[in-house]
């Protein structure tokens, strides 16, 4: 052998012998594969959160544009009600005030149709009706006691 064979020799001998080191050292290269595995986790941990901030922000803004929806509905649906109220209102409000005139113009009718030679002894009888309301209402009940009292003799005497 000559020295330069030997020399190369040498050398790769030399670097297999540091492959052989560095595939012995087992320790070191856990060490390094753990750190590596801690590194990718911690970065899977920053995504996992960012994201789940992410869809919290998202859920979080659609329930707020589902609330303001959903108050926007509950108001139109109160201004039409309030609407609908008004309008009914005013509607009875009107027939109440047809009701009211034609009555006024039906009273007014039978004021004039009570002139005559009846009108004045007619307006003495109510006056005095107004006056003492509960000696007519006695007098009232005594008269139809006796129109009863009367049909009754009327039925048996027309039977027999």
């Amino acid at each position: 052998m000559t020295k330069r064979s030997a020399r190369e020799t040498g050398a790769r001998l030399t670097e297999s012998a540091g492959e052989l080191a560095a595939k012995a050292d087992l320790k070191g290269r856990t060490q390094a594969r753990a750190a590596d595995l801690k590194d990718k986790a911690g970065a899977l941990t920053v995504q996992l959160r960012e994201g789940a901030t992410k869809a919290g922000h998202q859920a979080q803004s659609r329930a707020a544009k589902g609330g303001h929806a959903a108050q926007e509905q509950v108001l139109k649906a109160r201004h039409t009600l309030q609407e609908r109220a008004l309008r009914t209102g005013h509607a009875v409000q009107e027939q109440a005030g047809r009701a009211g005139h034609l009555a006024s113009e039906k009273a007014a009718g039978a004021g004039h149709a009570a002139r005559g030679p009846l009108a004045q002894p007619a307006r003495m009888a109510v006056r005095a009706a107004l006056r003492r309301p509960r000696q007519i209402l006695i007098a009232g009940a005594a008269f139809a006691a006796a129109g009863l009292a009367a049909a009754g003799v009327l039925r048996r005497y027309r039977r027999h």
